[in-house]
């Protein structure tokens, strides 16, 4: 393959924008939070207990409502869901790491929006997702432009 010189503007780019990113504080954020939430025992064990009743409540949903533990398989892991959420290393972390994927789909849409605005990014946030590029499923009565 030749590499030819808008080739490698665009290798540079590409890597001064992972840089960027690297760098910025929103990546910085994700890591402390990330840190804290691996290094806090009492975290960690919240996490564990979660994950252990998580593997209790797959083998219990084969049988669904049938199976004679369902209804406190079921509450125990509601609790242990929400003691780990309730978390504020673990809070701190979601929080982090949705910054930074929101900020990896804006880029994203930025980038494929430079190429052609009829580009259609996977960002798997509904925000960005709501332009209406081509029509919706309501035949235009969201006053998209229908084609």
């Amino acid at each position: 393959m030749l590499v030819t010189l808008e080739r490698a503007q665009i290798i540079d780019h590409a890597e001064k924008l992972a840089r960027m990113v690297i760098e910025s504080d929103i990546v910085e954020t994700y890591r402390h939070s990330l840190y804290m939430m691996r290094s806090n025992k009492e975290t960690q064990r919240k996490i564990r207990r979660f994950v252990e009743l998580k593997e209790r409540y797959e083998e219990v949903e084969r049988f669904g409502r049938y199976h004679p533990d369902y209804k406190t398989v079921m509450m125990n892991i509601r609790r242990a869901k929400r003691e780990m959420d309730l978390d504020e290393h673990v809070a701190n972390f979601k929080r982090a790491e949705r910054d930074l994927q929101n900020l990896l789909d804006e880029i994203s849409m930025l980038i494929g929006h430079s190429v052609s605005p009829n580009v259609k990014v996977a960002t798997g946030n509904p925000f960005f997702e709501t332009s209406h590029q081509g029509g919706c499923s309501v035949g235009g009565s969201c006053s998209c432009s229908v084609s």
